[in-house]
């Protein structure tokens, strides 16, 4: 299929996506600041540079985005052209995302993923992050 898009259209699209200080990401950071807890950011020592380390707990928490990271919602679409391309590059992401959890796990520390989704309502995930930061400390 055809892009709609110049190449050069395209490139600057994408060039907008970020990997790190996304909105979603910033929500958790402020909610987790505000319920009094320190962390620091994208450990690039850790798999997965991880968005959120606590190291004292051996914990971190990974804010992932529903469309990249293929969460069960409706933000999660598949574009309608090169739908192989984008399967195989989904499946990948889905690949090392499993991998650096379980890396993660093997060196001692535990994770948590936040979605997108749920990011976009930090009122309803409060809860479940105290009692991921605050169990086994």
């Amino acid at each position: 299929m055809v892009d709609n898009l110049s190449p050069e259209e395209r490139s600057r699209l994408m060039s907008r996506v970020r990997g790190k200080d996304t909105n979603p990401e910033m929500a958790v950071r402020r909610l987790v600041h505000k319920l009094g807890y320190r962390f620091r950011l994208h450990r690039r020592d850790l798999p997965g540079t991880p968005d959120l380390v606590f190291p004292g707990k051996k914990k971190v928490i990974f804010v992932h985005g529903c469309y990249w990271h293929r969460h069960d919602c409706k933000k999660a679409t598949t574009p309608k052209t090169n739908v192989e391309f984008w399967e195989n590059k989904f499946d990948a992401n889905i690949m090392r995302d499993n991998k650096n959890l379980n890396d993660l796990s093997e060196l001692g520390w535990e994770t948590m993923v936040v979605w997108q989704c749920e990011a976009e309502k930090p009122e309803e995930i409060v809860d479940r992050l105290v009692e991921f930061l605050e169990l086994g400390r």
